[in-house]
């Protein structure tokens, strides 16, 4: 699977109390959390993501609260794939149950300016910046993960596994 979209960058330390701050955790619907993503941050960035984005974040990406909202309001405002140096492990897991591609990429941040257009490789890990012409590894996903995401989520995932078992 291969993912293509223009680079919205975040430094480091991105918590989720700004990815999502916590007054929009009353909504529940996946779409009205995406009209506050980042809104700790960028007011702007519903907008930006609508086009199909691919975030890009320095150490420590989704630290502070285990709120799963988080990556269901950066998926359900078109971030296609996050790629970090690292992430906070429950951001990680919260964000691979949802469906949301995540990606360690060493080096990604000093490699990647704000718009540039990158291609991402899911099965093989590979990034491209299609600006610079720069190329990076990323760590690749494991078998399993790979079908978690391609199903849209573990819910869908369990859906599907349950309906081709019986």
């Amino acid at each position: 699977m291969e993912i293509s979209g223009k680079a919205i960058k975040f430094g480091a330390n991105i918590d989720t109390d700004v990815i999502l701050p916590g007054p929009y955790l009353v909504h529940t619907d996946p779409y009205e959390l995406a009209k506050h993503a980042m809104a700790g941050l960028d007011l702007e960035f519903p907008q930006k993501a609508a086009e199909g984005v691919i975030v890009v974040g320095d150490k420590n990406f989704g630290c502070g609260s285990s709120r799963e909202q988080a990556p269901i309001a950066l998926k359900y405002s078109g971030v296609k794939c996050v790629l970090a140096e690292s992430f906070a492990r429950i951001f990680y897991r919260n964000a691979i149950t949802i469906g949301l591609p995540v990606l360690v990429c060493t080096g990604v941040s000093g490699k990647v300016k704000e718009g540039d257009m990158l291609t991402v490789n899911l099965q093989t890990g590979k990034v491209e910046n299609k600006t610079n012409g720069a190329v990076m590894q990323s760590t690749k996903l494991p078998e399993f993960i790979m079908e978690i995401l391609d199903d849209g989520g573990l819910i869908e995932h369990l859906k599907r596994r349950i309906e081709t078992h019986e």
